[in-house]
């Protein structure tokens, strides 16, 4: 009998070490999945921005142009026209200046919007069902609008110091007098010559703009993808999932309705980056005359003296180009994201 007791003893002992080795093993691996996957999603981000931005970078740099250009001294009265002047004076290399900038910006930006928005979803999500006690609950467009409104402020003021240079080095045009070469010497002489708050100017009209911009971008496009999937009410189904083009025209709805309700937050954003800039005058003249006075106490100081010296128009300027490019560009954007994560085996139905 004690013979017994003491194999069972054993049995027991061995059995336990074993299960405590296989919890050990399992918490090993469990980090190293969870952090597999974070890299993925902040790759798949990476890349969706990276490739969406590039495609339209000429619109987006003729969109700023348009922008910050003095009312005084109009030297691009168009999108077509605008994109002509600058392949005539400047090549090729003229049409994707700043894009270098823009990407190195919009990467890290997108990354970060595309992971925050997986993990405010789950977060949004898990109290909703907490507070409704109902566990099938879903995600609804207005819990999607903010899910995507957070997402948007974390990745814009992560990166807010390349979007404020970037609209810098975007202005510089052939005419105009040098004096940014480049990403980090930029940076370097706003620091120098302006301060570390001046990397932050126009922040706030930024933070306002993008929560109905992104909000809306994540909200619709969900949305859309949702009652096409459950509904069907086209015919555009195949095979339990949406096909690329119908993905992009998702993307593409969401992109026009969410950036033209923030687009006049955008002008003055841009505006207000050019202050403190002792060139900045003649950068948006293009040939330094009729200098016009950039200094703005504030967001709604800003708003006032553009509206009251150019119009309320003036809030729409580049609005063409603009639309032209957030058409393809978020769409593009979503599908990338997507597909890449597709191919990299993670689940990208961030609305579950």
């Amino acid at each position: 009998m004690a013979s017994e007791d003491v194999k069972r003893t054993e049995s027991a002992a061995v059995s336990t070490i074993v299960n405590l080795a296989e919890e050990a093993r399992e918490g090993v691996k469990a980090p190293s999945y969870a952090f597999k996957s974070i890299c993925k999603s902040l790759f798949a981000g990476g890349v969706a921005g990276g490739v969406s931005r590039t495609a339209v970078a000429p619109l987006e740099r003729m969109k700023i142009l348009l922008q910050v250009q003095n009312p005084h001294s109009i030297k691009y009265s168009g999108t077509v026209q605008g994109l002509k002047y600058i392949w005539r004076t400047e090549g090729l290399r003229g049409l994707f200046k700043g894009n270098g900038t823009n990407c190195a910006r919009i990467v890290p930006n997108s990354a970060v919007k595309f992971f925050s928005y997986e993990q405010a979803s789950k977060g949004i999500l898990y109290m909703y069902r907490q507070r409704t006690g109902n566990e099938n609950a879903q995600l609804t467009p207005l819990l999607r609008l903010g899910a995507g409104a957070t997402a948007g402020i974390i990745a814009m003021s992560a990166t807010y110091p390349m979007d404020m240079v970037r609209g810098r080095l975007t202005v510089q045009t052939a005419n105009s007098p040098y004096q940014y070469r480049g990403i980090a010497h930029a940076l370097s002489t706003v620091l120098r010559e302006e301060g570390p708050r001046a990397l932050y100017r126009g922040w706030l009209p930024s933070v306002i703009g993008v929560v109905p911009y992104v909000g809306l971008n994540f909200a619709v496009y969900e949305s859309l993808k949702d009652w096409l999937l459950k509904d069907n009410p086209f015919g555009l189904v195949e095979n339990n999932d949406l096909t690329i083009v119908t993905r992009l025209t998702c993307g593409a709805i969401a992109g026009t309705v969410g950036q033209t309700i923030a687009y006049p937050l955008d002008v003055i954003r841009r505006r207000m980056q050019m202050v403190g800039w002792k060139d900045a005058s003649a950068v948006v003249t293009g040939e330094g005359r009729s200098k016009a006075s950039l200094e703005y106490t504030g967001m709604m100081d800003a708003f006032r003296k553009t509206v009251r010296h150019e119009g309320f128009g003036a809030l729409y300027k580049g609005l063409v180009p603009n639309s032209v490019k957030v058409v393809p560009s978020i769409a593009i954007a979503f599908v990338t994201y997507e597909m890449v994560k597709e191919v990299l085996g993670v689940e990208f139905r961030i609305s579950d």
